[in-house]
C-alpha cells in the first residue's frame, strides 16, 4: 500500500503524490503531540469537545470560563485571556492561527463581556481579538493574517480631562455568517458585518454592512454586491 492510501485511510483525505513519507512525519508528529496535550488541558476547561489540538506553547487563562466545540485547532503560541463576563466560546471545527490573541477584558476593574466564534470558522496567523466590548462571529468564516478586531474604544469628549481618565464605550463587533476577511482588515468598535459579506485586505470597518456585499477601503464602504 502506497504512502497516499495510508494516508486516506487514516485521516480521510488525499493528498499529492509528490508528498513524502518524511513531510508527513513531521506534520503528523506535532499533531499527535498536540492532540494529546488537548487530553491533558480538556479537564481544567468549563467546556471541550472532542480532538482538541494545543499547540507549542499555548496561553490559556481562565480556562473555567472557556467553551471549545469538537476538532478546535489552538495553533503555536495562541493566547487566550478569557476573564470576562461570558467568557470564550469557540465552536465546532474553529481554528486560531499562529500567535493569535484573545484579550476579553481591558481592565480587573471593568469586566469585559466576551467572545463567540460560531462552527467552521479559521482564522489565519497573529489574528487578535479584543473582545471587552463582545464579539460574535457567524459560521464558516475564513479570514487572512492579522486581522484585528477592537470590541472597545476611549472617551475623549472632555476638554478638561485627560484622555485616558474619560473612560471607554463598548457597543460590540458583529460579524455575519459565510464571510471572508482580507489580511490586515481592522474592525473598530461598533462594527457590523452581515451575511456572505467579503472585506478586502486592510479594510477599516467603523460602522454596519448589509448582506452580501463587498466592502474596502479607510473606513470601508460599499465596493459592489456581491450577486
Amino acid at each position: 500500500m502506497n504512502l497516499s492510501k495510508i494516508v486516506k485511510k487514516v485521516t480521510g483525505k488525499q493528498i499529492h503524490s509528490e508528498v513524502t513519507l518524511g513531510y508527513v512525519v513531521g506534520r503528523g508528529l506535532p499533531f499527535l503531540i498536540g492532540l494529546l496535550k488537548g487530553m491533558l488541558i480538556s479537564p481544567f476547561l468549563k467546556k471541550a469537545g472532542r480532538k482538541l489540538f494545543i499547540g507549542k506553547q499555548v496561553t490559556l487563562r481562565m480556562k473555567k470560563k472557556i467553551r471549545l466545540g469538537n476538532n478546535v485547532r489552538l495553533e503555536p503560541f495562541v493566547s487566550i485571556d478569557a476573564l470576562s463576563k461570558d467568557g470564550v466560546k469557540l465552536g465546532d471545527n474553529v481554528k486560531l492561527g499562529d500567535y493569535s490573541k484573545i484579550i476579553c477584558s481591558g481592565s480587573l476593574s471593568n469586566l469585559g463581556k466576551g467572545l463567540e466564534i460560531g462552527k467552521n470558522s479559521f482564522f489565519s496567523e497573529y489574528t487578535f481579538f479584543g473582545s471587552a466590548g463582545g464579539i460574535k462571529i457567524g459560521e464558516n468564516v475564513i479570514a487572512g493574517q492579522g486581522v484585528r478586531f477592537h470590541a472597545e474604544n476611549h472617551n475623549y469628549s472632555e476638554p478638561d480631562l485627560l484622555i485616558r481618565e474619560q473612560g471607554v464605550s463598548h457597543k460590540g463587533i458583529e460579524v455575519g455568517d459565510n464571510c471572508w476577511l482580507g489580511a490586515g482588515a481592522v474592525f473598530l468598535d461598533g462594527a457590523k458585518v452581515g451575511l456572505g459579506c467579503v472585506v478586502a485586505a486592510n479594510a477599516l470597518v467603523t460602522k454596519e454592512f448589509p448582506d452580501n456585499v463587498i466592502i474596502g477601503g479607510v473606513p470601508a464602504k460599499i465596493i459592489k454586491n456581491r450577486f
